[in-house]
């Protein structure tokens, strides 16, 4: 799922392309995708676009009169910019294309077979905010407001970042890079880290966030970005199980579940420990090995 550092990229490249323009029409190629009834997509035709906004995960339009699109992308939405004309709209992937005159085509695309994109049409600011979820923008406060969000509930670290009424933003891939920076095991219960910890993990938020959103910024005129992606080669943790660990040369570990993953590295984040993955844990209960070595062991002994 697209988190902040790539939302960002995209409602810079979007609004370079599309602020000031007119919307000409909007055409639906999936009717699950819209999510509201009124106002309808055909009263947004001919409106200007007058910015283009982040909130949370999700991606909005503003147009003339306080018109707007709210876009979320979930798993598996992406844009693409069609420059100078009308693009078709066609196809099990092709979800929405909004036209911009002369300008080009904004197409969304949803490469899943589970259809979970979603757009809204709303009218007035306050229709707006009820789509914010209320989560801290990490990169506009200190560190006093963000430990009072960290330890707002009693959670595990990573669940806690990635929770949007906590922080706004943050999804799996970029908390598995914070919590290595920090150093951090994923399951640390937010009340009882070290005010030391909770140093160290603001500071690899900022840090983390920042590189990347530097790291994706197409900048003024530069592409439009077409390669937005949860796994990234660059990335230290994040969809590299089995992979040595950048920073020791560990191989990285994986929890699974439901949807999501957390990857980590033994030797920088748990002091050596093997963390237990709930299904296979309660499955092997005692015979679940305890560290890397343990693991290797009964590999090699396997049939």
């Amino acid at each position: 799922m697209p988190e902040l550092p790539d939302i960002l990229a995209y409602t810079r490249a979007i609004a370079e392309r599309v602020t000031g323009t007119q919307l000409d029409r909007i055409r639906i190629g999936n009717p699950f995708l819209l999510r509201t009834a009124v106002p309808a997509p055909s009263d947004c035709a001919g409106r200007h676009v007058e910015g283009v906004r982040r909130i949370g995960k999700r991606i909005a339009l503003e147009l003339e009169n306080q018109y707007f699109l709210i876009f979320h992308l979930m798993i598996s939405g992406r844009f693409h910019w069609k420059p100078g004309g009308v693009a078709k709209l066609g196809g099990k992937m092709n979800l929405a294309a909004l036209d911009f005159g002369g300008a080009g085509t904004l197409l969304l695309t949803e490469a899943s077979t589970k259809k979970r994109a979603s757009l809204h049409v709303v009218r007035g600011e306050e229709a707006l905010g009820e789509f914010n979820r209320g989560g801290l923008e990490v990169l506009e406060v200190g560190a006093a407001a963000f430990e009072l969000a960290l330890r707002r509930e009693d959670h595990t670290v990573k669940r806690s970042l990635t929770d949007p009424r906590l922080f706004s933003g943050i999804g799996n891939a970029y908390s598995d890079e914070i919590l290595h920076r920090a150093r951090l095991s994923p399951f640390k219960r937010t009340k009882l880290m070290s005010a030391e910890e909770v140093q160290s993990l603001y500071e690899a938020t900022q840090e983390i966030l920042m590189e990347w959103i530097d790291r994706l910024d197409p900048g003024v005129g530069g592409p439009f970005p077409e390669k937005v992606t949860a796994f990234r080669p660059e990335m230290r943790v994040h969809g590299r199980f089995g992979q040595p660990c950048p920073v020791c040369g560990t191989p990285v570990q994986r929890i699974q579940y439901a949807d999501n993953e957390a990857n980590y590295c033994v030797n920088c984040q748990t002091g050596g420990r093997l963390l237990a993955d709930r299904g296979l844990s309660r499955l092997l209960k005692s015979d679940w090995p305890r560290t890397l070595e343990e693991l290797e062991e009964r590999r090699q002994a396997a049939p």
